[in-house]
Order: structure tokens, then C-alpha cells, then sequence
């Protein structure tokens, strides 16, 4: 069963590629020793189909080079999910959450200045500001990825533990596996919190 999966998985010339890169075989003929990096970073578009295959691939190397995830090699890049132009000014947020405070701080800054300016009380209505969700890596010009995912002074980079990869194979077998009443279940109870859905 294992080697069927396998055999499945080096049918994609994309892992054949991955494995190549990495230099140190995969399961049981890996060997960490022969690993060429010490520091594997996945970077994948900041919505739901780039979580898709952050998945896929955190299983990959749980299952198949899981003393890589041990070693503590392996890190998530995570790009932000909005643009938001004010004036001159590019702020990013990676979260709904944080969009929404930056507009807050944006509305209250705006207000302040309109306050101490003579005339007219500040208003409180935040004009002038684009948003641009980032369905990908793509949409982000060469600039605007080097600023926010890829230069190491301002990047976030999330380190992968164990139980991550733990977490990645378990909703994997969930979604992917031949038993559909844990996916319906799994789709059912997480259904609520989808907030952009790309179709």
C-alpha cells in the first residue's frame, strides 16, 4: 500500500524535482546527511489553494523525510493576503483581522490630522485607499514579493514542528482518503469559518 502511494506520489515531476533539489533520496532510502540545505522553505500563494498544497507538501516531508522536520529544517513563508495603498503609503496584512485594524489606524491617523488642521472636524470616513487581495504569488510584483515574503529582514517565516506535519497527514487521510463520512464531517464543522471562498 505504502509503495502504491509512493509509486503514485514520483509520477509528479514536480516532487521528482523536489527530490532531486534536496539530494538525500526519499523514505527508506533517505539519508539526511546528504541533505543539501539545512533550511527548506514552502512558499505558497496566501489563499486557500496555496493552504491546499502547503498541505500536500507538509505531508510529504512528514511521511517521506521526516527527520528533516525534526531537525527543524523545514519553515513556512507567509505572504500577506492584502495590499493596502494609502497615498503613497503599501501596507500589507496577512490576516482578515489585520486588514481590518489597518484600516482602523488608517481612519483614526486620517482624523487626527484632519482634527489639527483649521476648518472642518476630521472626517470619519476613510476615502482614498485602494485594497488589492492577493489570490497569489503572481498578482505581487518582483518588488512587492522581495519586500513582504522572500528578504530575510522583513519576512514572516514560521518554523514546521512535528506536530504540524502530524496535523497536515491526519487532515490529508481526512480529505483525501476513501472514507467520506470524516470529510463531510470535517467539511461540515469548518464550513462556517470560510470567509473568501475562490471558485
Amino acid at each position: 500500500m505504502e509503495r502504491a502511494r509512493l509509486d503514485k506520489i514520483l509520477e509528479s515531476k514536480e516532487i521528482k524535482s523536489l527530490i532531486i533539489a534536496l539530494g538525500a533520496a526519499i523514505a527508506e532510502d533517505f539519508d539526511i546527511e546528504k541533505l543539501r540545505y539545512r533550511r527548506i522553505i514552502i512558499m505558497t500563494d496566501a489563499d486557500v489553494d496555496g493552504s491546499h498544497i502547503r498541505t500536500l507538501l507538509l505531508t510529504l516531508f512528514y511521511r517521506y523525510f521526516k527527520p528533516v522536520i525534526e531537525r527543524g529544517y523545514v519553515y513556512i513563508a507567509q505572504p500577506p493576503l492584502y495590499g493596502i495603498q494609502a497615498g503613497k503609503q503599501t501596507l500589507y496584512a496577512y490576516t482578515e483581522e489585520q486588514k481590518e485594524q489597518v484600516l482602523q489606524k488608517l481612519q483614526q491617523e486620517r482624523k487626527k490630522k484632519a482634527d489639527q488642521e483649521p476648518g472642518q472636524p476630521g472626517e470619519k470616513k476613510l476615502s482614498g485607499v485602494a485594497i488589492q487581495r492577493y489570490k497569489g504569488l503572481g498578482e505581487m510584483n518582483p518588488e512587492q514579493l522581495w519586500e513582504t515574503t522572500m528578504n530575510p529582514v522583513n519576512r514572516i517565516l514560521y518554523r514546521v514542528t512535528i506536530d504540524d506535519g502530524k496535523e497536515a497527514d491526519k487532515t490529508f487521510d481526512i480529505l483525501m482518503g476513501d472514507e467520506v463520512l470524516p470529510r463531510k464531517k470535517f467539511i461540515q464543522t469548518h464550513a462556517r469559518f470560510v470567509k473568501n471562498l475562490d471558485i
